[in-house]
């Protein structure tokens, strides 16, 4: 085994080795800039753009480019609340301005992040691979909101913007009243002279626009931490108002003059063809424009290959009339697929071949522990089980297309539209609107590519697609299913000495990228092992494997990725060897992360916040990196009638500057509540090629009164914003699974968790 920094270097750099001294040339040159776009934005008469992603409107309002899209996350809230910081206006004084397909509304973080490097690896070479990657990021321009990254990737771009835009208004109060800038400051949306003058932000846009090209952006500072007044203050969402009162515009909402409805009849079976069919009685339902075959719009490349679509002027007779469809099928070679022989097969593959190293330190063959502990764990596949299903409304018309989608990836949703309609991608038009969840799965855009070829048998007349609960089931990409096989060695203390884990399951990129990027699915996939190979703890000879298996499941990116079921396996088998040791679970994390103090720090403040437990309880504990932000929680648990009771969960989390707190702790507490969801109840089967779970009713969510109390804490710190609306999702699981082993002396290792 290769260390995981020689490794992974050699898979990142050996492409970049393709194209010789080039290549290291283009790399080492500055990224490009993220201020000026090579579009025009969207703005209201009056208004002056003072870089690509501020404008100034008359009445002093900012104007804000959103790139990312707003599922209940608060987004839009907290990227506002950078602009109205270095602005020093209110976050409601900043307007949202829709999005401009661009390139420097990329999301380069996401594509930095992407790196399979450990997170301990800071030397030269680590971070020139980074450094390359958020080129890579740039160069691409892919814009999307995913990976826990929309914060940290406007960290830097947005403020630097918002910054330049308050230097230029400085500027030209200054000339105006021939006075020294450094003697001017803002406040209100308004420059203020020392002698009384003030002219609003308004009033000077057109004055500071022309003296953009004698301002250099490299010498404009955004604030420094110390000068914040509004970051790190608990701030209202700016969207709540609207979801409450009705008026927010998800896609549903979108009505336009002569829409049509469509809803889809697809394929029951993974890889299933369409034979024939008879669409005689939906036909002759009033109101039903036709039906279509749209299956060679799906190019083999997304996950439903065949599927007809039924196109009416009312949504229930279109369902109507796609249930009335008479159907014949070809299943195909899937057509006896199951769960059971899906795991079978997993274990099968792992016997044969441990698949790629991801990290590896020591040499396990000489370290000689006193006693080896083996382990065999499993998570299933999960749905994203959205509360709003797919959905796309599309226009064609004129050799242009109109898109309104809550997408998760506006680049990706353009380009499957105009290959989908046979226009260039300038033809295509996006509007981004509100998503009723997303949780990965709206970085796929399969409902996007079916509803343009919808659209294109209605010329000229827009269509509403919409899949049902049972579709959204029956044709997620879902998280894979993942077998992992733990063995550790202890010393005569009982302390672990050795750590060897090899783990199974499907690559999600080698599903996702031939879908959306066009790339073929080979090579070492980050997330199919993260959570495993880049865990800190303290061990000294490790082995980190991942066996990449071909899925006929069709694999999409879950909330929470390979943490989300690695983080299980990880931590609960740290407690078993806890256990095997006469060790107490956090005295053994502590020891193990001696030179780790952030981790050491979350973790006692988790365990300090949660005490002592009641009688007849006990704690949990899990502790996590995901994302770049450090994670402990405490999950308090009783078992009931049988059953697993969660009463309380502490959260204490390290995700570096939290920008509003009081979003940040909404976040939290969806992601605990999301992974506890997942943890006692998620699971998706298959039976002769098909999903089994059809509804809530077997796909069920946490009810109301399931739902413990989640307690909430933020480590204190300067440092930029990491993720956050993934990690805390990972350590619920091991934490409920380590406490009922306390209760129960029974050890969980197949989710979701069942006495």
């Amino acid at each position: 085994m290769s260390s995981p920094s020689r490794s992974r270097r050699r898979f990142v750099l050996g492409g970049l080795g393709l194209t010789g001294a080039l290549v290291l040339g283009w790399g080492m040159l500055p990224e490009r800039q993220r201020l000026q776009p090579g579009r025009d934005l969207p703005m209201r008469d009056g208004a002056v753009a003072l870089n690509g992603w501020i404008t100034i409107e008359a009445d002093g309002h900012i104007g804000l480019v959103m790139p990312r899209t707003e599922m209940g996350q608060g987004i839009h809230t907290t990227l506002a609340m950078l602009v109205a910081e270095e602005l020093d206006v209110a976050p409601d004084k900043v307007t949202l301005l829709p999005l401009v397909m661009d390139k420097i509304y990329a999301n380069v973080a996401a594509m930095r992040d992407n790196v399979p490097l450990h997170p301990d690896d800071e030397g030269d070479i680590a971070n020139g691979v980074r450094w390359v990657m958020g080129k890579v990021g740039r160069e691409l321009g892919v814009i999307l909101t995913g990976g826990s990254s929309s914060v940290k990737d406007a960290w830097t771009p947005l403020r630097h913007a918002a910054a330049l835009a308050r230097a230029l208004l400085v500027d030209a109060a200054a000339r105006r009243w021939q006075v020294d800038p450094a003697s001017c400051r803002t406040e209100g949306g308004q420059v203020l002279h020392a002698q009384g003058q003030s002219a609003s932000y308004g009033s000077l846009a057109k004055e500071a626009l022309a003296l953009a090209a004698s301002i250099d952006p490299a010498r404009v500072q955004p604030k420094a931490p110390a000068q914040f007044r509004l970051i790190g203050q608990p701030t209202a969402r700016l969207d709540a108002a609207a979801k409450v009162r009705g008026a927010a515009r998800y896609t549903g909402d979108v009505v336009l003059t002569g829409q049509l409805y469509a809803v889809p009849r697809m394929a029951p079976v993974f890889g299933a063809r369409l034979r024939q069919f008879d669409d005689k009685a939906a036909r002759a339902m009033h109101g039903v424009v036709g039906v279509f075959d749209v299956s060679s719009a799906m190019h083999e490349q997304y996950p439903v290959s065949a599927v007809l679509v039924a196109v009416a002027d009312r949504h229930w007779t279109a369902r109507r009339a796609a249930e009335s469809i008479e159907v014949q099928w070809d299943e195909g070679k899937h057509a006896e697929l199951n769960s059971a022989a899906i795991l079978r097969d997993l274990g099968a593959r792992l016997s044969d071949n441990r698949g790629s190293g991801y990290h590896s330190v020591g040499d396990i063959d000489k370290a000689n522990p006193e006693r080896v502990i083996d382990a065999e764990y499993h998570a299933p596949f999960l749905a994203h089980a959205t509360m709003e299903p797919p959905s796309c409304k599309a226009l064609v018309k004129d050799g242009q297309v109109w898109l309104w989608s809550g997408t998760q990836a506006p680049s990706f949703a353009v380009r499957a539209a105009a290959r989908v309609a046979g226009v260039s991608e300038d033809k295509v038009h996006l509007e981004l609107q509100y998503a009723g969840g997303g949780f990965g799965r709206r970085l796929d855009v399969d409902e996007i590519a079916m509803a343009v070829a919808t659209a294109m048998q209605c010329p000229g007349r827009p269509v509403q697609l919409t899949w049902s609960r049972e579709d959204d089931l029956a044709h997620d990409v879902y998280r894979p299913a993942t077998l992992a096989r733990l063995r550790a060695g202890l010393d005569k203390s009982g302390l672990p000495i050795t750590w060897d884990c090899r783990a199974a399951g499907a690559a999600i990129a080698h599903h996702y990228n031939p879908r959306n990027l066009g790339l073929p699915g080979v090579g070492p996939d980050r997330a199919a092992a993260e959570g495993l190979y880049d865990m800190q703890y303290e061990i000294a000879h490790q082995v980190i494997s991942h066996l990449a298996v071909d899925s006929a499941v069709p694999i999409g990116y879950w909330r929470g990725v390979g943490h989300s079921h690695n983080a299980f396996f990880k931590e609960s088998f740290l407690d078993e060897l806890a256990h095997a040791g006469g060790q107490d679970p956090v005295e053994l994390r502590r020891r193990l992360l001696a030179k780790h103090p952030r981790h050491l720090a979350v973790l006692d403040a988790a365990v300090q916040r949660a005490g002592v437990p009641p009688e007849g309880r006990a704690h949990g504990v899990a502790l996590h990196q995901s994302f770049g932000s450090i994670v402990a929680e405490v999950a308090e648990v009783s078992i009931e009638q049988g059953a697993i009771r969660v009463h309380r969960v502490v959260c204490a989390v390290d995700c570096g500057m939290v920008i509003n707190p009081a979003g940040a702790t909404q976040q939290v507490e969806s992601a605990v509540v999301f992974g506890l969801t997942a943890a006692l109840k998620g699971e998706v089967t298959i039976a002769k090629g098909r999903v089994e779970q059809t509804n809530f009713h077997d796909y069920p969510l946490l009810r109301m009164n399931e739902v413990p109390e989640v307690e909430v804490v933020f480590m204190p710190s300067t440092r930029a914003p990491e993720g956050l609306g993934e990690p805390p999702l990972a350590p619920v699981a091991p934490a409920v699974a380590n406490a009922v082993f306390k209760l129960t002396g029974k050890r969980l290792r197949s989710l979701p968790l069942k006495l």
